[in-house]
């Protein structure tokens, strides 16, 4: 990857390493040698080269929302917690989730959805990636346009896995917005 990296990009694999170290997979030498290492990066395969081998964050049960419907919409909007793993469950209703006014405190965001009758609609904020290739479905298809999948250092990464028996997933940035200043 080489798109060029921010200060933000750097100072947060700084920290996944300071936590790596903290857990005890790093050594103090291999953390010194690895931080010099981030904080000179200039691409995005720089600092990815320095954390492939940490685990990444998983989620833990507490951290597990779950939403459900059997007959209305599921809708999750503006400014609202996002927890680390978000189950929805919904029968004949559809999914909406609108992550690009939301407060998101982990890098990682698991999605899981089981839907019979409905579609998933998520929306993210500019910049993130989704990766959809946990989901399937029976009568529809995933679409992503123009949202990237592969996890980039510093930027949210939504991973959508589950299934949906009669309908589809769509994964989408917001729309911009006419006539505006």
């Amino acid at each position: 990857m080489q798109m060029r990296v921010s200060d933000e990009d750097r100072e947060r694999t700084a920290q996944q390493l300071q936590q790596a170290f903290a857990e005890g997979r790093l050594t103090q030498a291999e953390l010194e040698e690895r931080l010099e290492a981030a904080l000179t990066a200039r691409t995005y395969g720089d600092l990815l080269d320095l954390i492939t081998d940490l685990p990444a964050d998983r989620p833990q049960d507490s951290d597990v929302v779950e939403l459900g419907s059997k007959n209305a919409n599921v809708k999750r909007s503006g400014d609202w917690n996002v927890p680390r793993r978000l189950r929805v469950t919904s029968k004949y209703g559809s999914v909406e989730l609108d992550f690009t006014q939301a407060v998101i405190p982990h890098p990682v965001v698991e999605v899981e959805l089981d839907l019979t009758y409905g579609s998933a609609k998520i929306i993210l904020p500019e910049g993130a990636v989704a990766n959809v290739d946990g989901f399937q479905s029976d009568w529809g298809h995933p679409s992503t346009t123009n949202v990237p999948s592969r996890p980039r250092p510093g930027v949210l990464c939504v991973m959508v896995v589950g299934r949906a028996k009669f309908g589809g997933l769509t994964v989408r940035y917001p729309r911009k917005r006419w006539f505006t200043h």
